[in-house]
């Protein structure tokens, strides 16, 4: 099948579906045809819009770091509190001469 065959069989389907589309009436098909032809031409002709790359979002080091450490408290079970400490006797005074 040639380009030229290809062509005209796009063009052919589209005018039947714009004949369908008017309501099927006689004697306007070179009409159709035209219209096909038009339609498929600007689709052919218009270029397709480039899709925006997507970044991901980098994450300072800093904020990196708090996440895992906040990933890690989370992680680690709560310890126990921990007994308070008796306070220390004071030092002797140093002896009197």
């Amino acid at each position: 099948m040639t380009q030229q065959t290809q062509t005209d069989d796009h063009i052919r389907d589209a005018a039947y579906f714009l004949w369908l589309k008017d309501g099927q009436p006689e004697g306007r098909d070179q009409e159709h045809w035209l219209a096909a032809q038009a339609e498929l031409t600007q689709v052919a002709e218009t270029p397709k819009p480039k899709a925006p790359r997507k970044k991901a979002a980098a994450k300072p080091r800093a904020a990196k770091a708090a996440a895992a450490t906040k990933a890690e408290a989370a992680a680690k079970p709560v310890a126990p509190a921990a007994k308070p400490k008796k306070p220390r006797a004071p030092k002797a005074a140093a002896k009197a001469e």
